[in-house]
């Protein structure tokens, strides 16, 4: 028989056993990788620790709502007839806005609790602490039902407040990295934007301002003089628009909705058409290389629709499934004939069927003439291994 000198040291030992599993798991962790990479493998690591059948981990985006929400212990096809992430409600927001521990033996006792959408497997215990590192926080973690049928104990909650405070040191690491690692991406984006704008932009300015003097001082070269100045202005804006491209592509930390409304701003759509945006202001679901490329075919889409289409009206809408990004750009412009487009008119449709190939996805340009033009964009989101 076990004397009570025996089980506190038994107790010592378990924990602090589990103190030194914590610590090596969440080094571990801040090496996954990206920043969802380190948050899916300390959801992981929150499972084991506690032994619990389901984990998640969320992460607020600072409206209200979760920009991240990994989860274990859930599958893929329960995911999928669930249909959504949660968006910080109920018990979850309160864990989130609280910034309080919440452990309890029956979810639906706490009337802040809201149920669970169709589909979604039953749990009945939850142990919510939040990820804080001072008065910052992090996320917060999500543990429900102990394997045992147990009840959370005052231990559990210990442990996983003592763990809780490891992660937000991983996933401050990681973000602090990716922020230094955006920090060189932008300055060197600045540079060639300046030497841009620098060199290049005053040079063609001068050449036009040449034109501008040679037209004038002679009548017989007035046709030929007009066009090359409207050449040399296109080119201009042209690389007006990669400048403003350069300067502004923080591609990781951009929305779907803010990439949008930030590019019909800058190119000033609405001073010339009523412009709507209908996207969810939410990261986009896929890596920053692919996301860059949606950004610069909504930008040559919407270039286009504001240089040649004489529209009144555009409308550009983002949504999406489990498996694929669609982006619809449509004005009420005069349309063209697709076949009758000359080489320099159709370079930027060039351009975007190249970008929409290069990631695997498909693009639809439907126009006739006098009756607007639709472009329809489909990339294909790909689950990470």
């Amino acid at each position: 028989m076990m004397t009570t000198s025996q089980s506190n040291q038994k107790d010592v030992t378990n924990i602090l056993s589990s103190l030194k599993n914590i610590v090596e798991a969440v080094t571990h962790a801040a090496s996954a990788g990206t920043i969802e990479e380190v948050l899916q493998q300390i959801a992981n690591v929150a499972k084991q620790v506690v032994h619990v059948r389901y984990a998640a981990l969320g992460v607020p985006d600072g409206r209200g709502s979760l920009r991240y929400f990994k989860t274990v212990g859930v599958t893929d096809e329960e995911i999928k007839r669930i249909g959504h992430h949660p968006q910080g409600l109920g018990l979850l927001g309160a864990i989130m806005h609280e910034r309080e521990t919440l452990r309890l033996k029956h979810l639906s006792d706490d009337p802040r609790s809201v149920g669970f959408p169709p589909n979604h497997p039953p749990m009945s215990t939850l142990l919510g602490v939040p990820i804080m590192a001072g008065n910052q926080l992090f996320g917060m973690l999500y543990l429900c039902d102990r394997t045992d049928g147990k009840p959370f104990s005052e231990e559990d909650q210990w442990l996983l407040e003592t763990f809780a405070g490891y992660a937000a040191l991983a996933i401050a690491g990681v973000q602090l990295g990716e922020q230094q690692g955006r920090l060189i991406l932008l300055e060197e984006r600045e540079r060639v934007a300046m030497e841009l704008h620098d060199g290049i932009i005053q040079s063609l300015y001068a050449i036009g301002m040449q034109l501008q003097l040679a037209r004038m001082s002679s009548s017989n070269l007035d046709g030929d003089l007009t066009e090359a100045i409207h050449n040399l202005d296109t080119v201009i804006e042209d690389i007006r628009r990669y400048i403003m491209n350069l300067k502004v592509a923080n591609y990781q930390q951009q929305t779907i909705y803010s990439c949008l409304r930030d590019l019909t701003a800058r190119l000033r759509l609405g001073d010339y058409m009523t412009v709507q945006i209908d996207a969810l202001d939410r990261l986009p679901p896929f890596s920053p290389p692919v996301f860059e490329a949606v950004c610069q075919i909504a930008q040559e889409a919407l270039s286009n629709v504001l240089r040649h289409s004489q529209a009144k009206h555009v409308k550009v809408t983002a949504l999406q499934n489990d498996t694929v990004f669609q982006m619809i750009i449509q004005d009420d412009g005069k349309g063209f004939d697709l076949d009758s487009l000359d080489n320099s008119e159709g370079m930027g449709l060039r351009n975007i069927q190249q970008r929409t190939r290069i990631h695997g996805g498909k693009i639809h340009i439907h126009s006739a003439l006098g009756r607007g033009t639709r472009l329809t964009l489909q990339i294909p989101i790909k689950k990470p291994l």
